[in-house]
């Protein structure tokens, strides 16, 4: 373990920021085509047959996120497994090389990186760049294990981060995320939150509780955990409570917290601009937008078909900050506008659970992922399950697109109206 925690200098932010002034940023010459959301996408890029290894044919998706400069995706299944999908030339086309016939998957993932126990969370490391292979990292968390910091282009292990109980037992986080510095890892557990020094591997931590002596704060497990983009020093905290909490981020302090959801949240997401709040629970069919300047009322709630699944599902809003994307039990993928809360679009990504959905940050593209525990009779003699090709699958999706002038501004000050 010594050999793998003096690896911790693989973290060093001031070498990522080096790397990060030549990356193509929002607010510098880059401007991010308008896609068009009234055209249907294309499947670019299909992948299904390499998760249904004999020994769990019944293997399924259980989210997927893009890295930070948009080179790849990583992906968690029920087998335990995370994978890495890089795309061929960073994407410029991915239609032109990926492979056509539905019976074959576009391209193979590597690495493969195998967990112990079940998968609880993932995220990447927010200054991650493929140009500088010392920020290629990620960060898991799973059953009775402590979290754990995977090299994303060669597999291995860099460093640990461990939390103990109160009998010296280790105890795993359920959510995770690092802060927009990518100087701490942010952990949630019960009724807590421990913070760990990414510079520090091992076992020393900050631990705040999110329960004040009064009883008042928030309870239950620490589901999801989420940090606003604006620079605002704030992050929101989903808890398996129905509550979500928002908090400084220097010293935890407890700001409010929000109640409405009807299941366990899920899912947090800040807007663009850091203004509005997006929340999302489990057997909950409503994804709430909270205005946290005031917080008092619900500004208005997205429809996704989630009635009746605990599954975490994931949803994402592009980079304009202009519409968010959310998948659900009927396979489909719902487009709303934020300025209005309105659905505009929608297409069919799978014949099952679509549980994840991330739009490219750079790129006219999306991925989605899908898949759900089944527990139906076997149809063939075999005993295997008779899946389809979009069953248990993940695609790459083609947006048309307009082209943005370079004077276009990006959009983060549209306020959502009290619909």
């Amino acid at each position: 373990m010594a050999e793998v925690e003096e690896e911790q200098a693989s973290l060093n932010p001031d070498g990522v920021r080096e790397g990060e002034e030549t990356e193509v940023s929002p607010g510098a010459s880059y401007t991010w085509p308008a896609i068009r959301f009234d055209v249907p996408p294309e499947r670019a890029c299909h992948f299904f047959s390499q998760f249904r290894a004999a020994a769990n044919p019944n293997n399924f998706f259980k989210g997927l996120k893009w890295s930070p400069d948009g080179s790849c995706f990583l992906t968690s299944s029920e087998d335990k497994t995370l994978r890495v999908f890089t795309l061929p030339d960073h994407g410029s086309d991915v239609s032109s090389v990926c492979a056509s016939d539905a019976d074959e998957d576009s391209f193979v993932a590597n690495p493969v990186v195998m967990e112990g126990e079940a998968v609880y969370d993932f995220c990447w490391y927010p200054c991650m760049s493929a140009t500088d292979p010392i920020s290629c990292v990620f960060a898991t968390t799973t059953r009775d294990h402590p979290i754990h910091v995977w090299d994303s282009t060669t597999g291995q292990l860099r460093c640990t981060y461990r939390a103990y109980d109160a009998v010296d037992e280790i105890t795993a986080a359920f959510s995770i995320a690092f802060n927009p510095a990518g100087t701490k890892i942010f952990a949630g557990y019960n009724k807590s939150v421990r913070v760990f020094d990414v510079h520090r591997p091992g076992r020393d931590f900050k631990q705040f509780s999110t329960v004040q002596g009064n009883k008042e704060g928030q309870t239950g497990i620490i589901s999801a955990i989420a940090f606003c983009p604006a620079q605002t020093g704030l992050l929101a905290m989903g808890s398996y409570s129905q509550t979500t909490a928002i908090c400084r981020e220097d010293n935890m302090e407890l700001l409010y917290v929000l109640h409405g959801q009807q299941g366990g949240v899920t899912h947090v997401m800040f807007s663009k601009d850091g203004n509005y709040l997006y929340t999302g629970g489990r057997k909950d069919p409503y994804i709430l937008c909270w205005d946290i300047r005031r917080a008092a009322d619900v500004v208005y709630k997205l429809y996704r078909s989630t009635e009746d699944t605990n599954q975490r599902i994931l949803f994402d809003i592009e980079p304009f900050g202009r519409h968010l994307g959310t998948g659900g039990q009927d396979g489909l993928v719902h487009i709303y506008d934020l300025q209005s809360g309105q659905w505009i679009s929608g297409f069919q990504a799978a014949s099952d659970t679509v549980n994840a959905f991330s739009y490219h940050p750079y790129l006219p593209l999306a991925a989605s992922s899908s898949g759900h525990r089944r527990f139906e009779v076997p149809d063939d003699v075999n005993g295997e399950p008779s899946l389809g090709w979009t069953e248990n699958c993940a695609s790459i999706w083609s947006f048309s697109f307009d082209p943005v002038t370079e004077d276009a501004a990006f959009v983060n000050d549209r306020s959502p109206s009290q619909a």
